[in-house]
């Protein structure tokens, strides 16, 4: 069916959960990692719904294809910063918020095969 807003997509309503997660997990970080891994997740964890809304108001498949790949990016940067986080006991082991970002990485690879398949 045709996308009528980047809402729509069940990628970018579990980005936006992890959004939420992400922030209330750094809202525990010391407060010296303020403008460290805190800056850096939250940034980081906003990248991915921001370019599934981004590329999907774009004119080309090939364009939103591209901002599909970007969020995929910043999906590896947060698993290496939650990596980070872990080892300097800033977190517990977080299960849960690396089997959300595994399943936004699926879904964002889904859609990238759906679109190549396209252009």
């Amino acid at each position: 069916y045709p996308l009528k807003s980047h809402k729509d997509l069940t990628a970018w309503q579990k980005a936006m959960d992890f959004v939420e997660l992400i922030y209330k997990i750094t809202g525990e970080f010391p407060e010296n990692e303020k403008f460290g891994l805190t800056s850096q997740l939250r940034r980081a964890s906003k990248s991915i719904p921001s370019n599934l809304a981004e590329g999907s108001g774009r004119k080309s498949t090939k364009e939103f294809i591209q901002f599909l790949y970007i969020a995929l990016g910043s999906s590896s940067e947060i698993e290496t910063q939650l990596e980070i986080a872990m080892r300097l006991g800033y977190m517990k082991n977080q299960a849960n918020t690396f089997d959300l970002l595994t399943d936004i990485r699926k879904l964002i690879q889904g859609l990238i095969r759906s679109l190549k398949k396209k252009v």
